[in-house]
């Protein structure tokens, strides 16, 4: 009777043993035999850029000397955005006087956009400011020792600001003139004066 126990309880043993290597051998089937897919995508962040042309800033020349009353300095000056995004731009300027005559309270600046219309006029002469027939941005009044002159370098959209797309430009004429009531007082004087253009982006500004 013992041995038939033993022999029952192999049997028994055998089948587990088989039955585990069956649910072994179907479970490593079904892993190996599961679908799959994957996609991916390249995203390329690029960013933008503005740039005031340095060079045609420079370009820019209100030099003069043996200055008399009623006499003018003007010059023209191309604003160019070589950037690719657009942005916004003020000009404002300092002056130093170079003696105690204080030649800046008596010179007076004028800012205007370039000469519109035919006739003799840029179209047609090739010179953007003889005329003086373009939008004024800043009338007519003494540089002083500071001042704004288009716009305001503050960041953010200030009143009179310039806006320029990517790959745009524009032309301003400037002209500073010493009136003719200039008293003696102002003779062999000098004043120094320095035009900055300031730029900033306009997108979330």
């Amino acid at each position: 009777m013992k041995s038939i126990i033993t022999a029952h309880r192999k049997l028994v043993a055998l089948g587990l043993t088989a039955a585990a290597a069956g649910s072994l051998a179907l479970g490593t089937m079904f892993t190996g035999a599961i679908f799959t897919d994957q996609q991916t995508d390249n995203s390329t962040f690029t960013t933008g850029t503005i740039a005031l042309d340095a060079a045609k800033i420079a370009a820019m020349d209100l030099t003069t000397s043996g200055m008399m009353p009623g006499d003018t300095s003007t010059s023209s000056v191309t604003v160019q955005n070589d950037g690719s995004a657009q942005l916004r731009y003020a000009v404002s300027q300092s002056s130093t006087n170079t003696d105690s005559k204080n030649l800046r309270t008596v010179l007076n600046v004028v800012v205007k956009t370039a000469d519109t219309g035919g006739g003799t006029d840029f179209a047609s002469d090739g010179n953007y400011c003889d005329d003086a027939t373009g939008t004024t941005l800043h009338a007519s009044a003494a540089l002083g020792a500071t001042g704004n002159l288009v716009g305001d370098p503050t960041q953010g959209a200030q009143t009179g600001d310039r806006t320029l797309a990517g790959s745009a430009s524009e032309v301003l004429c400037f002209y500073v003139s010493l009136p003719l009531s200039t008293s003696n007082a102002y003779q062999g004087a000098s004043t120094v004066t320095t035009f900055t253009f300031d730029a900033e982006q306009t997108a979330n500004n």
